[in-house]
């Protein structure tokens, strides 16, 4: 709608214009639809738009500070903490949504 539009223009957002019923144009969102439902909506059941916030939140910080990406070297993104070269601290294992999403780090010594 315009209304939409003139709040994207206003944000200083660049609107790429898609051909109707196309949906596979953008790779990059149709992979990470993919990945979001294969790693935590098929195996969760939610119980209204408050459960699916809270799911999708914690899957996007996952997605972007702990999750290696394969695409990047296998590397994490944007990590929150970066271990120190040679560190022998012990291996904790992190959780999100009840242990559905985990994340190894080595604890600072």
């Amino acid at each position: 709608c315009a209304a939409f539009k003139q709040m994207l223009d206003d944000a200083g957002v660049k609107r790429v214009p898609l051909p109707p019923r196309s949906p596979w144009l953008n790779a990059f969102a149709e992979r990470w639809i993919q990945s979001v439902k294969t790693e935590v909506l098929s195996q969760m059941i939610l119980f209204g738009e408050r459960s699916l916030r809270h799911a999708l939140s914690e899957y996007m910080a996952h997605y972007h500070a702990e999750r290696p990406h394969q695409g990047k070297g296998n590397r994490i993104l944007f990590p929150s903490a970066q271990p120190e070269p040679g560190s022998e601290g012990t291996i904790e294992c992190q959780e999100r949504l009840g242990g559905l999403l985990k994340y190894y780090h080595r604890k600072a010594a």
